[in-house]
């Protein structure tokens, strides 16, 4: 605000009685009347009245007068300077067309705390060219005293009356309308889109009544705004021709393939539909469905056992083995083979997948658990070049007693082998019986095989072949620290370890055995070919076997595996109730004639089953079977102890047509046998064998049981026992080839 020294001409507030307007100002110098109508008595070119003077002026005949205001007809300019005479050029009150003159009566004011009755309250005068565009509310608004001075209104100590409002008001009064009147537009437009797509949703719901969802499709097929039943006729023309091809089935890069038929897989075309569903309330959905699908799988029929038992039956070609990296020569170079996990199906989730995947276009990928190894690629390539590599580089000397054999690098090569060390790489072990086999040729003249000592019958006796004390290599500890020489450049050789090899059984202990005659012998015959070659092969490795007193004799332990390495083939065997074949088959035969010598020798039966069964070629109720895995488990065995005081060599003897066991020793036990008549017959059944399937025709007999009672003399003491056994034979099948079940 303006200080009081820069318009001298202001005065203290409440000088004045009445409000003057720029003009009453301009008037009253001009020497008009004052507020009560009464001339001033100033003539032109005089002085205008002192403050005080105004103030006397005022204060006489105010309290119920009229006072007369003058007021502008358009907005005042800037303020003109006060001037002792009016320039005549200018028009008077009287004669100004901007003003005019209305009375009004006064209306005495209330007493206040800031105002008395006689004081007068000035506005203050706005220019016209600044009230638009200066803000009043940024200067001291201005008032006009008696004497036509300006002061402000702080200093007059008056209350400032509110602004009008600044322009930025202004502006922004408008802008809200406008904003308004916008809001007021988007409303109106949103509400008309609301209602459009209501009605597009109403029309879109009421349209598809009835019709299978839209993006719907089954394998690929799109059933979407189709109803049912031609949905249905699509899904039959689109899928039907491919439903009855096999199902092809993927685990990695390996394929297999099922027939649906065969495991009852067939499509169910209205559970299918069904599963679609109805139209979709959710907005979003319906809109959404115009440009997406929604696959459903399809429902189907299936015999679950069928198809595990056909998934079982290609399982193998689907899944991996985990193979553990390792190395492996090509001639003597060494080549490093990298580990692969292995692969194995998820048996039910296959299912589930095959069943829910099976009319797609593609292979059904079947989920599968992945298989680890413990090698690692690393740890293979760092057992190449630090173990054999090193390995072939030169040859190893063997050193023995008075000569020397040399392990070249195609025999080590030949022998070195590699397993995983259960840290990711590879240990490496020598196969002994493989390089025994290149070096001890090369040191025969310092070994001495030891031997036994054995009988031979002569002249129907038999005779003690004396023992052999030998002296052999110990090739396991020969070898030993041969690994550990492969790794070196220099200083590879190993020196042969001996030792001596005593009899197991002496001279002198063979002739204390009492091993002198005949004790019991026993013939069977009959058998074909083919089991005629098992039977001579089993009958080589058991003669010359020697039972000492109190020893148990058991035919699979001393035979150990009977399989073709051995010499063994194919031939006769009874599986299940039936005919069948396996390698070793006719063993049995060989079986019920030992069991038969060890019977008459009075041995102990420790263990033997007689064939399910009878064949009529052995003795009923007398007769036994032997059956082992192919790695020389024993199942089925014959068992017996020597209960003599002698020992027994057991000697065999076979001919295209037959087989004969015979026990030697000190005879000590009379034995007969009895067996009483068959009772308890059973009628054989018929069993009709497929067309394709191996199959041995049979005719069939009855089942029957029967009793053997064996009596048994000690000669010694005269002692007698007798032992009662009962044998159940089972219907021998009637067994018919090439035919089909019996519905």
């Amino acid at each position: 605000m303006p200080e009081d020294d820069e318009y001298p001409d202001h005065v203290g507030a409440g000088s004045d009685d009445h409000v003057r307007s720029p003009t009453e100002r301009m008037d009253r110098q001009a020497g008009s009347g004052d507020g009560n109508g009464e001339s001033s008595g100033e003539e032109p070119g005089q002085e205008s009245a002192s403050p005080s003077e105004s103030k006397r002026e005022s204060g006489g005949g105010s309290a119920g007068g009229e006072r007369t205001v003058r007021i502008s007809g358009g907005l005042a300019g800037p303020e003109e300077p006060t001037h002792s005479h009016r320039d005549p050029s200018r028009p008077g009150p009287s004669e100004s067309d901007s003003e005019r003159t209305q009375r009004i009566p006064a209306v005495p004011a209330e007493p206040t705390d800031a105002f008395s009755e006689s004081d007068t309250e000035r506005i203050h005068a706005v220019p016209a060219d600044e009230g638009l565009y200066r803000n009043p509310a940024a200067e001291s608004p201005t008032v006009f005293t008696a004497d036509g001075r300006t002061m402000s209104m702080s200093q007059a100590g008056g209350a400032v009356p509110p602004p009008g409002p600044a322009d930025g008001q202004q502006g922004a009064a408008g802008e809200g309308g406008r904003n308004r009147a916008r809001l007021l537009r988007a409303g109106v437009a949103a509400g008309i889109a609301v209602v459009l797509l209501a009605l597009l949703y109403l029309g879109d719901l009421a349209f598809s009544s009835g019709l299978v969802p839209r993006g719907t499709t089954v394998a690929g097929v799109d059933i979407g705004g189709l109803n049912k039943a031609a949905a249905e006729r699509r899904l039959r023309a689109e899928l039907g021709p491919s439903l009855d091809e096999p199902i092809r089935l993927r685990s990695g890069d390996a394929e297999a393939s099922i027939d649906p038929a065969a495991v009852g897989l067939s499509l169910d075309w209205r559970a299918t539909l069904d599963r679609a569903g109805s139209q979709p309330l959710n907005p979003i959905t319906r809109v959404t469905s115009f440009f997406t699908t929604r696959e459903i799988g399809p429902v189907s029929n299936v015999d679950r056992d069928k198809l595990t038992a056909a998934l079982q039956e290609v399982k193998p070609e689907l899944q991996r083995k985990p193979k553990e990296g390792t190395i492996k020569f090509e001639g003597t170079e060494p080549v490093a083979v990298e580990p692969t996990p292995g692969r194995k199906i998820d048996m039910q989730r296959a299912l589930d997948v095959i069943v829910a995947e099976w009319t797609g276009s593609g292979a059904v990928r079947l989920p599968s658990t992945s298989q680890p190894v413990s090698t690692t690629s690393e740890g293979v390539h760092r057992a190449l070049n630090e173990i054999a590599v090193p390995a072939v580089s030169a040859p190893v000397t063997v050193l023995g007693d008075g000569a020397k054999a040399t392990l070249d690098p195609e025999a080590i090569a030949d022998s070195l082998r590699f397993e995983p060390d259960g840290k990711g790489g590879l240990k490496a072990h020598i196969d002994v019986p493989t390089a025994v086999e290149a070096v001890k040729p090369q040191l025969a003249e310092t070994i001495k095989q030891g031997k036994d000592a054995s009988f031979v019958i002569e002249g129907g006796k038999p005779v003690v072949q004396p023992s052999v004390h030998g002296r052999t290599v110990n090739w396991e500890k020969s070898f030993a620290p041969l690994i550990k020489v492969l790794r070196q450049q220099d200083g590879r050789q190993v020196r042969a370890v001996y030792e001596d090899q005593p009899a197991k059984l002496t001279t002198e202990e063979a002739k204390q055995l009492g091993i002198k005659e005949q004790v019991s012998t026993f013939t069977t015959g009959g058998f074909s070919p083919d089991s005629g070659v098992n039977i001579k092969r089993v009958a080589e490795e058991v003669d010359g076997a020697i039972v000492k007193p109190g020893e148990t004799f058991s035919l699979n332990g001393y035979t150990g595996v009977r399989q073709k390495p051995q010499g063994y083939i194919a031939s006769g065997i009874i599986k299940d109730g039936r005919p069948a074949k396996a390698v070793g088959g006719g063993i049995s035969q060989f079986a019920t004639t030992l069991f038969n010598a060890s019977y008459f020798a009075g041995m102990k039966d420790i263990e033997h089953r007689e064939h399910s069964y009878y064949i009529s070629r052995y003795p009923m109720g007398r007769e036994a079977t032997v059956f082992q895995q192919p790695d020389g488990t024993s199942l089925i065995d014959v068992k017996f102890k020597n209960v003599s005081d002698s020992g027994i060599l057991i000697e065999t003897a076979w001919t295209p047509q037959s087989v004969t066991v015979t026990f030697w020793g000190t005879k000590q036990f009379e034995v007969t046998s009895h067996t009483s008549p068959k009772s308890n017959f059973k009628p054989p059944e018929v069993v009709p064998i497929p067309p394709g399937e191996p199959c041995s025709p049979a005719g069939g007999q009855k089942g029957f049981t029967v009793y053997n009672t064996r009596t048994v003399k000690n000669l010694k003491t005269g002692e007698v026992t007798k032992q009662r056994e009962r044998t159940d034979y089972e219907p021998q099948p009637i067994v018919k080839c090439g035919q089909p079940p019996t519905p």
